[in-house]
């Protein structure tokens, strides 16, 4: 008896999907893995795994924080360009693969929003993030960490001027001038003295939490801090991804002083550790030079162990 064209039909598709399946679903991932774990090939498709006394303890390609459970750093080690890769908000150490992000705030986030209640939920702008990681890397590694248009706190160095405005919206005659990122304090025996004792004759106040300045002209102040300061762009600013492991050689060059001297060695044998972990610009002209901070953390550890 002759099958129908309807069931020839569907016996052929049959047929096709389990040879397709064999071949795509079996043979064909089994070569790729095989000719992935040919040598040259294994580290890079085993995901750059970094092994230490027989235990996985990162991979050369994502970040790691190096920081204590309070998210200070902790001296014997080079430290990563911050991340945006945190699990959660209340989190200190980022480089959470599955939280890859980016901070979304651009040049003009100048203003903190500074909470009624606790200052511990101020929303800091990203010209007060950057001063204030820049004043932070500054203490740590004993070099000037000012910066232009941050206050000596750390804060973004930003005014809201109230007065008479011209036909393009600018204040001509300021009568009211506060210090939008630099709240009052609660304490009144301990005064909040703005950055700036006045502008164009008025005096500078203090901003009061919870109240809203934005109906002043924002004038971010400059001051005189310099420009060619020595904390590099990296030190104070997250990647894309929030999960780069690699910093610039000049942010890595002014922790080499701190390193060796937790490690209690000199600063030459770092510097000679920090030159193996380089890395040039791709293909010779694409980005900029590296340092694979993870790889040279874990070198440091088998080469000169902390004592501390």
């Amino acid at each position: 008896m002759r099958m129908s064209a309807w069931i020839r039909q569907h016996v052929a598709a049959l047929r096709a999907l389990l040879v397709l399946t064999v071949i795509t679903g079996i043979i064909y991932p089994a070569v790729v893995l095989g000719v992935s774990q040919l040598p040259g090939l294994k580290d890079k498709a085993n995901g750059s795994l970094l092994d230490r006394d027989g235990k996985v303890v990162g991979s050369s390609l994502i970040g790691q924080a190096f920081t204590d459970a309070k998210g200070n750093a902790l001296v014997q080690y080079f430290q990563t360009r911050p991340s945006n890769a945190a699990w959660s908000e209340e989190s200190t150490d980022g480089y959470h693969a599955l939280n890859s992000a980016f901070g979304n705030m651009g040049p003009e986030s100048i203003v903190d929003t500074l909470d009624a209640q606790d200052p511990g939920k101020d929303k800091l702008s990203l010209l007060s993030t950057v001063c204030a990681r820049s004043a932070a890397v500054g203490t740590l590694e004993g070099v000037d960490g000012s910066r232009p248009y941050c206050t000596s706190g750390g804060l973004g160095a930003v005014l809201a001027v109230m007065g008479e405005r011209d036909a393009h919206g600018l204040v001509t005659r300021p009568t009211r001038v506060i210090s939008v990122n630099e709240a009052c304090s609660a304490d009144p025996k301990h005064e909040t003295t703005p950055f700036q004792e006045a502008y164009e004759g008025v005096k500078v106040e203090c901003a009061q939490r919870g109240d809203d300045y934005s109906a002043g002209q924002i004038v971010p102040i400059r001051g005189d801090a310099s420009s060619d300061t020595p904390v590099p762009t990296d030190a104070v600013t997250a990647s894309a991804s929030g999960l780069d492991p690699q910093i610039s050689p000049e942010y890595a060059a002014i922790q080499v002083a701190r390193v060796a001297k937790a490690r209690n060695v000199s600063a030459d044998q770092i510097e000679a550790v920090v030159d193996a972990h380089k890395s040039g610009r791709t293909l010779g002209f694409l980005g900029e030079p590296t340092v694979n901070v993870v790889e040279l953390n874990y070198d440091l550890d088998s080469k000169y162990p902390f004592q501390g």
